[in-house]
């Protein structure tokens, strides 16, 4: 297993073709500063061009908390200036895992809140174990979720339930998030991270240019109408038919053997 820091606070660990991109500022319980935006922005960028992570798993080396959102402690000495300056590279953060281009999976547990969650909804699937604390508070504190919560959440338990959690500010445990759809699957205390490299593996065995294509094809066509997204699907699928991995694909299976993808 190698590793990779990206600054002070995150940390790429390989394992075979999964990536796990860990949040380690545990003395800040993972609140994401100006200098922890910049590294998962820069973990992400060399991430995304690495063509064996077939898949991404987000977790954290704090044993209580996921990631608490936003620093707000280094926020209360910003002048307005300051904010602005700050805004895009805090969008960089989210909207590098957001744009991975293969199958990513958040491990959580503990306290995932505000732009914590919002790291957490810019992955592909949320798997979370009892004790994880889900919510987006920041109106509470005289904001919006800006790191995609208005965009996210409502993509995934629909406007009216995504309306109610971001204006209640409340906060869910695991059992009511798993139930409500806000995670994809609720497991026992402390297996969060297990569980999480465990499905990564199991989606790292399939061919890594259909993973992106798959990925692609979902991401770029939810919301559209159906005419347009099965052309979305359409032009997915022939960026994947004439690949190598096709081909060994279909070779594997007539040869009942395992496939070893070319990655192209």
């Amino acid at each position: 297993m190698s590793e990779a820091r990206f600054g002070e606070f995150v940390l790429v660990r390989r394992h075979g073709y999964v990536a796990e991109l860990v949040l380690d500022r545990p003395k800040a319980m993972n609140a994401v500063s100006t200098e922890m935006a910049r590294s998962i922005a820069a973990a992400c960028t060399a991430l995304g061009a690495d063509r064996d992570a077939r898949v991404v798993v987000l977790t954290s080396s704090h044993e209580r908390a996921f990631c608490v959102g936003a620093d707000l402690k280094e926020r209360n000495s910003f002048t307005d200036a300051d904010l602005m300056r700050q805004r895009p590279v805090a969008r960089g953060a989210y909207t590098g895992v957001l744009e991975l281009p293969m199958p990513t999976i958040a491990a959580v547990h503990g306290f995932a809140l505000g732009g914590g969650f919002e790291l957490a909804l810019s992955c592909d699937l949320i798997v979370a174990d009892r004790t994880a604390v889900v919510g987006l508070p920041e109106v509470s504190v005289g904001v919006i979720p800006g790191g995609g919560g208005t965009q996210l959440l409502p993509r995934r338990v629909g406007a009216a339930r995504a309306a109610e959690l971001i204006f209640s500010a409340r906060r869910l445990e695991a059992a009511e998030a798993g139930e409500l759809g806000l995670v994809d699957q609720v497991v026992e205390e402390g297996r969060d991270r297990d569980e999480a490299l465990a499905l990564g593996a199991r989606i790292a065995a399939n061919s890594p240019v259909g993973l992106r294509a798959a990925k692609r094809a979902l991401r770029l066509g939810h919301g559209l109408d159906l005419r347009t997204g099965l052309e979305v699907e359409d032009a997915a699928w022939r960026s994947v038919a004439f690949s190598g991995d096709r081909a060994e694909g279909v070779a594997a299976f007539n040869e009942k053997r395992k496939p070893q993808w070319p990655g192209e």
